[in-house]
């Protein structure tokens, strides 16, 4: 009985190990569409969800923001902000939620009102992570700068979305 125990238990290690070693277990349970970011400094889109599809880009770009569309087991269908879709391996995406400055230079104030003081301004295609949404305002950390930006300006939040 006790070397049964045992076994349980070294498996139940083996389990938490493998998801913390797993950044997007979590975001797996998720029905798409939902937002995901690119984990690796490497990641390959492919034409089909296996690596016998050919590679139609390599994004070399840790945190960019992608909208998973479709799974399939170890593989996730993902647009891009450029509107490309494709197949992406699972483990190479993770839940922590990125977005991407679009349009113009964007201003990102002090607290979420247009008439707020700026606290600093992106440029488009500049990253960060959102740590919250509400009212049609986001948070973006960017490098340890934050401030609120519209979320019209983003690529990676919802318009009205919420987040805390």
């Amino acid at each position: 009985m006790r070397r049964a125990l045992r076994g349980i238990g070294t498996a139940a290690l083996a389990l938490a190990i493998w998801s913390a070693a797993n950044p997007l277990s979590a975001a797996d349970e998720k029905a798409p569409p939902y937002w995901a970011s690119i984990s690796a400094s490497a990641a390959r889109m492919r034409t089909g969800p296996g690596e016998q599809y050919p590679a139609t880009w390599l994004y070399s770009r840790a945190g960019l923001p992608v909208r998973v569309v479709g799974t399939y087991p170890d593989w996730r269908k993902v647009r891009d902000p450029d509107g490309a879709e494709g197949w992406v391996f699972a483990k190479l995406l993770t839940s922590k939620r990125t977005a991407m400055v679009v349009g113009a230079v964007r201003e990102l104030q002090s607290p979420h009102d247009p008439g707020a003081s700026v606290r600093y301004r992106a440029q488009p295609g500049v990253i960060g992570q959102v740590s919250s949404c509400a009212a049609g305002w986001c948070e973006l950390n960017v490098d340890g700068r934050r401030g609120y930006v519209e979320t019209g300006a983003l690529w990676g939040v919802d318009p009205g979305e919420t987040l805390k």
